[in-house]
């Protein structure tokens, strides 16, 4: 019984923080700040704190699935550990590989200016492979979700 309020608990703070910041928090503070960097610079940080939202939760979510006994049959149970372990990747290569390449960029343009030419265009297209990664783990969330309470 405990094990599964764990698993429920893991598994709201995971995607429901995925969700939150990827799809409200981070819109929203480009749709109301002025300025496009301090918007960027807030999101930028979110998203880092999701980052290690969401290795803790992998983590922890997949020893309890790993350990869960008879809660889960043996085909579920590894189904369950591919999905946590995909959105896992998702999360690793976002932030450890493609991250660190978008603040260099970032940190190549003069404080106060607006990126543009090659970096403008090289910072887009990091831009838009994250997000793929982004929606891949958010559907992957739900894909967690459906498969962790066997809803058909």
């Amino acid at each position: 019984m405990v094990a599964t309020r764990a698993r429920a608990v893991l598994a709201t703070l995971w995607v429901g923080s995925l969700w939150t910041i990827g799809y409200i928090a981070a819109p929203t503070l480009f749709a109301t700040l002025e300025d496009r960097t301090l918007a960027g610079m807030l999101a930028g940080r979110l998203f880092h704190i999701e980052a290690w939202i969401s290795i803790v939760c992998a983590l922890l979510l997949a020893v309890l699935v790993a350990r869960s006994g008879g809660a889960f049959e043996a085909r579920q149970r590894k189904q369950l550990l591919i999905v946590i372990g995909l959105m896992l990747l998702c999360t690793l290569i976002s932030h450890f590989g493609i991250q660190p390449y978008m603040a260099e960029l970032k940190a190549a343009v003069a404080p106060g200016m607006a990126m543009t030419g090659e970096i403008q265009a090289r910072f887009g297209k990091l831009h838009g492979v994250s997000s793929a990664i982004y929606l891949a783990q958010s559907v992957l969330g739900l894909v967690l979700v459906l498969k962790l309470y066997q809803v058909k």
